[in-house]
């Protein structure tokens, strides 16, 4: 039976919640929904349980990504059982996610993002999105405060470089 109090806690954290799924997910809403179901199974069940060692928030989140970390695990080995690399249609999405898309500012940004390797974009979203500070994010991501400041600096370094480039690359006439 779940507790009055463990209820209100997830019942507040939800939407940010969701929001934290769908960013560990690649914005893909049916697999955050998943993820988020999942992450609440474990703690409701007691498998997660929390320590008190930081916020229940920031704890919570930990146990997102963690159970997102494990699904996309097995998406991959699905997809690697499954797919052969040579296959034409494996070339042609990788082709279409690598054309830039300037017509959007949030489509530009949601690219410029996913270019960014996995540490500096989960830090960047806990911080710019949840509203965490970068220790918080680093006990949600499970690395020193020291690395995910690192990430935090490179990341918005990096994505500030990719912004640059996208509002000054035109498509080229006649192409």
């Amino acid at each position: 039976m779940i507790s009055r109090e463990l209820e209100s806690w997830l019942e507040r954290l939800h939407e940010e919640s969701f929001g934290w799924a769908l960013s560990c997910c690649n914005g893909e809403q049916a697999r955050a929904e998943d993820v988020l179901q999942s992450a609440y199974v474990r703690v409701i069940a007691g498998r997660a349980v929390y320590g008190g060692r930081s916020t229940f928030r920031t704890w919570l989140f930990g146990v997102i990504r963690r159970v997102a970390w494990e699904h996309n695990r097995r998406l991959q080995t699905e997809w690697k059982r499954t797919m052969r690399l040579d296959h034409p249609d494996v070339r042609t999405v990788a082709d279409h996610r690598a054309a830039p898309d300037t017509v959007d500012s949030s489509r530009t940004l949601k690219t410029a993002l996913a270019q960014l390797p996995e540490r500096q974009r989960e830090v960047l979203h806990l911080v710019f999105y949840q509203d965490m500070s970068i220790a918080e994010a680093a006990d949600v991501m499970e690395i020193s405060v020291g690395s995910a400041r690192t990430h935090y600096e490179r990341g918005k370094a990096r994505l500030k470089t990719l912004l640059g480039e996208s509002t000054h690359e035109r498509p080229a006439s006649g192409s």
